[in-house]
């Protein structure tokens, strides 16, 4: 059986950016025109609305250059209108050669809106058709409402399919305008269409008012539609369109008998560049672009990976230009921990790698996000644990108020036995330092001189990063190096100072 290949024709600049608060400017309409032409090899892209604004006129000039100059003219299309030729008089200026002309698809929008009758509405695009074709332009048209159309007035459908079988018309586009079809309907009302027009051209246009966007265009291919109309991210008026990266993974796994043009390993690139322009942030459990779905956090599913890759599905990472990731937090196991390891080139032996999981569960409790750049602060923090802990700090009080000295309340317990001091400083730290000699000079001990503090982050860290404390002390035998970690800089000092406060004390 011969594959059937289905156009994939992207309207990310025209419908995608009717979500609300989104306006590409000229360059980053050409920037995403181009990387949808070039790299993910759509076969064609719907860029504006004519008529709309100066600059939404200059953007299609600059994209019909450079799409002349590079032979992809008759892949970008504008959205017109019936309005007596403004709209084709515009396209000519702005240099488009394809309009996809809106048009009424249910008897409802032309009585209530047009106020005009089926004869009159024809008659009015047999018009546009033949002034469009006269000046070179290729016309596709809008059935605008069609699935209302189909549901509440199909004798208007259907006449109007029979005006246009007529007419010199390339494709049909079929919209679910109000995203209210659902799968069975996309499938019945598209093969009752595509089984008395087999040689007309038509595109199914799904919204995703539902949640059923990409349900009803799988529907729609397999009722026999020849195109789909998408977008990146899903973005759209209201709750959108359907989403590309979805429906091309799925066609791609669940339609043997279908091809399409689109190149699977440029969605995450496009992805995330139309996420930075349009200000719209893809939401991290966003199949096959958010951030968290190629990303294992329980211990158990890294495990499986670990033994004949148990919960790999076809979904691979590779396909869309991205990589699995193993998430460390309070369900990590330690199979999560090792991939992470191995990422970094490290090895940890058995009694190593429990205590950096025992921490990392810790670190996760306290609802610090913990990532693989952390590992290495985190496994310097537990291996520099070599001593009997014999000092505890319990608690401790830090405050720090404008107009009064810094101070410190702590309670530490030292073989058994608890303290508990006060004492100001000109810092936080330094006041729990002076509650500390307070504490040590009652046992008659001298505390080693703090002579370097240093303090570093992962590359790449947020403001809620982990932060490493490295603090070198000097005592009359000898200079040490203590560690501590936590998401608040001065914990972490205190943990590095109770490290050493336990290697005086051995």
């Amino acid at each position: 059986m011969s594959k059937k290949h289905i156009e994939i024709m992207d309207t990310t600049l025209r419908d995608g950016e009717q979500t609300s608060g989104v306006s590409f400017s000229a360059s980053e309409k050409l920037t995403i025109a181009k990387l949808l032409l070039e790299e993910l090899k759509v076969d064609r892209i719907e860029i504006a609305s004519a008529r709309v604004s100066e600059g939404e006129f200059q953007a299609v000039k600059n994209i019909t250059h450079w799409a002349k100059e590079s032979n992809y003219l008759n892949k970008v299309e504008v959205l017109t209108f019936v309005d007596n030729g403004v709209s084709i008089n515009w396209m000519i200026e702005a240099g488009a050669k394809v309009q996809n002309l809106l048009t009424k698809g249910s008897l409802n929008h032309l009585t209530y809106q047009l106020k005009k009758t089926p004869n009159q509405h024809f008659a009015d695009i047999k018009e546009n058709i033949s002034l469009a074709q006269s000046k070179g332009i290729e016309t596709n048209i809008y059935l605008e409402d069609w699935s209302n159309g189909m549901r509440n007035s199909k004798e208007y459908v259907f006449e109007f399919l029979e005006f246009l079988a007529s007419q010199p018309v390339k494709r049909v586009m079929l919209p679910d305008t109000l995203g209210v079809l659902t799968p069975s309907e996309s499938f019945e009302f598209i093969k009752e269409i595509k089984d008395k027009y087999p040689n007309t051209h038509f595109d199914f246009h799904t919204h995703n008012d539902y949640d059923l966007g990409v349900s009803n265009a799988i529907e729609g291919i397999k009722a026999g539609a020849d195109g789909l109309h998408l977008t990146i991210n899903g973005m759209g008026e209201r709750a959108g369109n359907a989403p590309m990266a979805s429906t091309i993974a799925v066609i791609n796994d669940y339609l043997p008998n279908v091809t399409i043009n689109a190149n699977e390993k440029a969605l995450y690139t496009v992805s995330k560049l139309v996420e930075n322009f349009s200000g719209v942030l893809i939401p991290a459990n966003k199949p096959i672009v958010g951030a968290n779905v190629f990303t294992q956090t329980a211990g158990i599913h890294a495990d499986g990976d670990n033994k004949n890759n148990l919960y790999f599905s076809d979904l691979m990472p590779e396909r869309f230009g991205r990589k699995r990731q193993y998430a460390l937090g309070k369900s990590s196991g330690k199979a999560n921990i090792q991939k992470n390891l191995q990422e970094l080139g490290l090895q940890l032996n058995d009694d190593a790698l429990k205590k950096v999981t025992q921490r990392i569960i810790e670190l996760g409790d306290k609802k610090q996000v913990v990532t693989k750049e952390d590992l290495p602060y985190i496994i310097s923090d537990v291996l520099d644990r070599t001593y009997e802990e014999k000092v505890t700090v319990n608690n401790y009080v830090l405050t720090h108020s404008k107009g009064l000295k810094p101070s410190t309340t702590v309670s530490i317990t030292i073989e058994g036995e608890m303290f508990e001091e006060h004492a100001q400083g000109d810092g936080q730290f330094d006041a729990f330092m002076n509650a500390l000699r307070k504490i040590f000079k009652k046992k008659k001990m001298i505390l080693p001189a703090l002579i370097d503090y240093a303090v570093r982050i992962p590359p790449g860290s947020n403001s809620d990063a982990l932060c490493e404390t490295i603090i070198t002390w000097k005592s009359d035998t000898k200079e040490f190096k203590t560690r501590g970690l936590d998401s608040d800089q001065t914990v972490s000092a205190i943990i590095a100072t109770e490290k050493m406060l336990n290697i005086i004390t051995n």
